[in-house]
Parts: structure tokens; sequence; C-alpha cells
């Protein structure tokens, strides 16, 4: 009889505070192979980066260091898009949003790159519209994106050597209006609406120097504007006790859902070497109170109803229980590089997909207690299109053998339920360290982890990291 030892993600182990990151035997041997191989993505581990859903459908969208995985079963099977599929490469990450009508966002360095085939082909928002027109968005850098309530699509652009602005599109990414924040110094760096008001919008932005009243040159600037009227006018809110990096860049990372004038400010790189601040304001930015200090990059903030999540990499998840005032670290909570809530109130985040958390996304209702949902193992192959598109011809036929080799690629290990169906009970592939309680992958029965290693990734073009 094979017995081996499953992974536990419950709140009984040490806090996140006295955790060290551990390698079994082998792990390491893995690592060591992949350390020594030009095949490791862009000299990156393989790793999941974001997490997005469609509202209402069953799309679930997973960004990694090679590419993109999408479900269109709840998250029980993932095929996989390459970078040169959504158009873009290197060490770069998009940022993503999927519609409520389906449409799949990036943005990248040459524009929002849009698909209305379910991921198939990809083309850049406005592509074609005059230069001239103050809604041509073709060739610059979307750097933030968010979409409203009612399925307004919001970007911000940070393209230097030229004028800036937050554009709002009324016609899924069609047509694009720039919204009063015109700027040749400002770089715009995140976009939110709230969710419980859509004319409420906040942007924050990056200026790298300026001129003081004297004529001397100001240092690098931070930026926050809000706006109370759908991006008629824009209010500059102070940020005098938001302490700042060398590059002071700064983030609005969440607004409640209840309450839009209480927002969750990033301050990237504020705890040196590696860490960040965050704040929270109750006065829809006019003041700022620092709430937590991590020391890695703060990869996601999560507000519900009865607490506040945060998670922070290797320093683990936090969570609030008044309201964002005060911060304490979950026991034994993943290594998480994103935390997504889906509208069902299901928590999704980026585990590590080897030691120590063995899944590449997990899921969990309260923050405390996760289970694996995918693991890069258990890819499907690639999404499959049409032949003559970049993702037949590049990503199927020319990338995908050597990447299911690598990986091991086995398939998913759960049985998808049809669409127009009712969820039903699912039972998992049986398997050493991967049984099933019965459910599908999202909202229903626990999945442990399935120990599958890889040998690395193929190589891939090097790029300018975000």
């Amino acid at each position: 009889m094979v017995t081996c030892e499953r992974p536990v993600y419950r709140a009984s182990v040490a806090p996140s505070s006295q955790r060290r990151p551990t390698l079994g035997l082998p792990a390491l041997l893995l690592a060591a192979s992949l350390a020594s191989s030009p095949s490791w993505a862009n000299g990156r581990p393989p790793s999941s980066v974001s997490v997005a859903t469609r509202p209402g459908g069953r799309e679930v969208l997973v960004a990694t260091t090679f590419g993109v995985l999408l479900s269109k079963d709840n998250g029980c099977s993932f095929h996989w898009l390459c970078e040169q599929s959504i158009g873009f490469g290197g060490t770069f990450d998009p940022k993503y949003a999927i519609g409520g009508d389906g449409t799949l966002y990036a943005t990248t360095f040459e524009g929002l790159r849009v698909s209305r085939d379910g991921g198939c082909t990809f083309s850049t928002a406005t592509e074609g519209t005059p230069a001239t027109d103050p809604g041509a968005l073709d060739g610059i850098w979307v750097d933030a994106i968010d979409l409203a309530p009612g399925g307004d699509v919001w970007i911000a652009t940070a393209e230097s050597g030229r004028y800036n602005d937050v554009y709002r599109s009324r016609d899924a990414g069609r047509t694009f209006r720039p919204m009063g924040l015109h700027s040749a110094a400002i770089w715009w760096k995140s976009i939110k609406v709230a969710p419980s008001s859509p004319s409420r919008i906040y942007a924050t932005g990056y200026q790298v120097a300026g001129t003081a009243p004297d004529g001397g040159q100001l240092p690098p600037t931070a930026h926050l504007r809000r706006s109370d009227d759908g991006g008629q006018t824009w209010t500059a809110m102070p940020l005098h006790t938001v302490a700042v990096a060398v590059t002071p860049i700064v983030h609005v990372l969440a607004v409640d859902p209840s309450h839009a004038d209480t927002l969750y400010l990033r301050s990237a790189a504020a705890a040196p070497p590696a860490g960040d601040r965050l704040y929270r304001s109750t006065d829809g930015g006019a003041s700022f109170t620092e709430v937590l200090v991590t020391p890695e990059r703060i990869a996601g903030v999560v507000v519900r109803q009865d607490h506040v999540l945060v998670a922070a990499g290797t320093a683990g998840v936090h969570e609030s229980r008044d309201g964002g005032a005060s911060f304490t670290a979950i026991a034994g909570a993943p290594h998480l590089a994103c935390l997504h809530e889906r509208g069902d109130g299901e928590l999704l985040g980026c585990g590590t997909n080897w030691d120590p958390d063995f899944f590449a996304v997990g899921r969990s209702s309260d923050g405390h207690d996760w289970q694996k949902v995918f693991r890069f193992g258990e890819m499907s192959g690639p999404l499959a299109c049409p032949a003559g598109t970049v993702q037949h011809e590049t990503c199927e036929v020319s990338l995908w053998p050597s990447l299911r080799e690598q990986f091991g690629a086995s398939g998913a290990t759960c049985v998808s339920e049809p669409a127009d169906a009712p969820a039903p009970p699912v039972r998992a592939r049986a398997g050493c360290c991967d049984t099933s309680s019965g459910g599908g992958p999202l909202g229903a029965g626990a999945l442990t982890a399935l120990a599958l290693l890889a040998r690395g990734l193929r190589r891939r073009k090097a790029g300018v990291a975000a």
C-alpha cells in the first residue's frame, strides 16, 4: 500500500511570522535543475500571478509567468494561451479582467488587448483609429484597468514621452473617451471604481519630477485623484501622511463594496528592503492611517462584510476583524501571490505550485482553510482555436508539445459539469495525495494537493519587468 503525506492549509500550524519556506528533496532537485536551465520562463520560476473571473459566469483566468490559463467550466479544467497569442512578451505581467459578456481584457505596453471570441484571437482596442482622435490608444502603455458594476471599462495610461490620461469605455472597449486627467508629467498607475457608487472613481499616478514655485526642481511625487461625478471633475487628495519609497508609487487596491469613502492604498516598496505599507481612508482619501506593514509586496486586498483580508506572499495572509483598522496574521496561511473574491463570495488565491502550498490556485470560504483548485501538472492542453490563429499555429502546434512534456501535464483531475446543468457532486480522480470529499473544483468539496513535479519551462524572449 502506497502512502504519502498530504499538505494541510489550516490555522493549526505556526503563525506566518514564524514560518520559513522549506524545500523537500524532490523540490530541491527540481529547483537546481530549473535554475541551471535556460528553459525557466524568462528567468522566473513558473508561478501564478493573478486571477480574474467573469461576473455571474464560469470563466476563470489565471495569469502565470508562462502565459495564461483559462477555464470555461468553473475551474475544473484549464487550457493554456501563450503570450504571443495575447500580444506581449518578456517578464511583463499584464493586468486582466473579464467582462460580464465574456470579453477578455489585457493591459500591455502596446495598448489594451481585447478578445471577444473566448481567447482565440486578440486585437488592440481602438486599433485603426486616427492618432488625432482623443480616444486613440493603439501603441500606448495601458497600465491599469477596472470594470465598473454596470460594465463600463476604465483604464489608465503610463506612456513615456507623451500625454497620459484616464479613459472610459461604455461599449465594452470598442471606443474610449479621455476623462480629464490629461498630463504630460504624470504616469497613471491605478484606477478603481467604487462598487456601491459607480460615479466615485479613484486614480493614482507617479510623477518623476516637477517645477517648484521658486523655479527649482521638485522630487518625484505620488498623486491621488478622486471624482464624485463619474470622471467629469477630479479633486487632488493629499498624501502627506503616506510614507513612500524613493520611487513614490501608490495604488488603490480596494474600495469597500458598501462604503465608497473607505479605500485601501498600497505604498509600494515603502517598507525597505522589499516590503509595502497599507493605508486606510474612511473619508474618501482626505486622510489616511497606516494599518499594516509587510516584509513583502502586498498582493491583494479583499474587503468583505465581516472582515478584511490582505495577502502578501511568504508573509502570509493577514486579517482584520475591526473594519480594517488593525490586522493580524492568519496562522498557517498559504504564500499567496494574488487574492481575488468571486461574485459568490468565494476566495481564490495564487499559491506556490510546489512546496509549501502545492497549488497554483486555491480556494477558501474564509481565508483560513484553503483547498487546491488546480496545479500546473493538471493543464488540459492548449486552448483549441481555428487554424491560422496565433493561438493555434504558435501556442498549440509549436510550443505546447514541449510545455506538456516539461510539466508532465496529465489533464484535469475532476469532471466538468455541462454548462447548462446545475453543479452535481463530482468525484476527483483517485490517487496518492489527491482525494475528494465530493464536489466541483470551486464552491464545492475539498480538493487536496497532487504532487506533480515539472522539469522547467521553455526558453522565452527576455523582456522588461513591469
